[in-house]
């Protein structure tokens, strides 16, 4: 029976569109070969401009390198592609990026833009079953935005947030099935002593308590480093509403057995409207599409200076992370 609910959540995976079609995948396949074969065109034209040896121009090259929900291989058929062009001057080779000598003298900028690929990179590397963790991620994911609990910079979980739980939960149950994984995901994170650092097994690293990264309400380290954690924007309602549907996802799963279980049940909306009385409504609009694209990204960035705002005044507040557009309004616009 167990099997049998794993191979449902599999299928409503399939249903929901969260598994893209072969053809998506050969297209996106085409699309990073071809960006590849830019940049490298790129990287010799430069060679050639500043009057490099021809023997040298004939091994310049440079690399694309891919993170983000495809990089993890658990992207869907609406997904975008998060791409790194990385080359210094000139590159000889394709990169190692977990080698230490290519490492060694990066400064800030090219150190945050590699962080993600590694953190991919070494996840990829330290979950048991790639496959197993990938269908698990895909769901974790579904479930956080139906719940409402998805999106860094509304104070919830983001990408990597959640790659580094599911890959913890994988670490520690590498043998049972993926609905197992999934209620034990839930079960690990509801009763979980935050803020103690959520961290994956690595005998390479020796972690350091960093005691500035710990004053989170969710602390989960990198998996490439000692002492740095993922980014967060976690306040103290929203830290609630996430242990809220923990539990609630943990009371749902904790019985895969029963007669009555269904999946539909643990990934329901969050019902905002049967929730809540009072709502504050943000719309942004602009007389071009490019424009409100720029003024939506520029609010977006301030969101968490509104939620501590709010929190002074009202205690807690959820924010719900969708988007919204009202039909009858011709502008480009947005609503949150």
């Amino acid at each position: 029976m167990k099997e049998e609910r794993s191979l449902s959540l599999l299928q409503l995976m399939v249903n929901e569109g969260l598994v893209p079609s072969l053809e998506e995948e050969e297209n996106r396949k085409t699309v990073i070969e071809k960006l590849k074969q830019i940049v490298v065109a790129w990287v010799k034209r430069v060679a050639w401009q500043r009057r490099l040896p021809k023997q040298d121009i004939a091994v310049t090259s440079a690399t694309l390198l891919t993170y983000g929900s495809y990089g993890l291989g658990v992207h869907g058929s609406e997904s975008d592609i998060d791409a790194l062009c990385v080359g210094p001057y000139f590159a000889t080779m394709n990169l190692d990026i977990l080698n230490p000598v290519f490492l060694r003298d990066i400064d800030e900028t090219g150190w945050k833009s590699l962080s993600r690929v590694l953190a991919n990179t070494q996840i990829c590397r330290l979950v048991p079953d790639l496959k197993k963790f990938q269908s698990m991620l895909r769901c974790v994911k579904f479930w956080a935005k139906r719940r409402g609990v998805y999106g860094n910079l509304n104070g919830f979980l983001g990408g990597i947030h959640l790659a580094i739980l599911a890959a913890f939960v994988c670490q520690c149950d590498p043998f049972v099935g993926l609905s197992a994984l999934i209620s034990h995901f839930f079960k690990k994170f509801a009763f979980w002593p935050w803020p103690r650092p959520v961290e994956l097994q690595d005998e390479t690293l020796h972690p350091t308590l960093n005691p500035t990264e710990t004053r989170l309400y969710m602390p989960i380290r990198l998996p490439f480093s000692s002492y740095e954690y993922c980014h967060s924007n976690i306040t103290k309602s929203t830290f609630y509403k996430i242990r809220t549907e923990f539990l609630r996802g943990h009371n749902l799963t904790k019985d895969l057995l029963k007669f009555d279980f269904d999946w539909h049940n643990v990934l329901e909306p969050f019902p905002y409207t049967k929730k809540y009385a009072w709502f504050l409504k943000i719309f942004l609009s602009a007389s071009k599409q490019d424009e409100l694209g720029d003024w939506v990204g520029w609010i977006k960035s301030r969101f968490c200076c509104l939620l501590f705002k709010l929190e002074e005044v009202q205690g807690l507040c959820d924010p719900n992370p969708a988007e919204y557009i009202d039909v009858n309004i011709a502008d480009p616009h947005v609503i949150f």
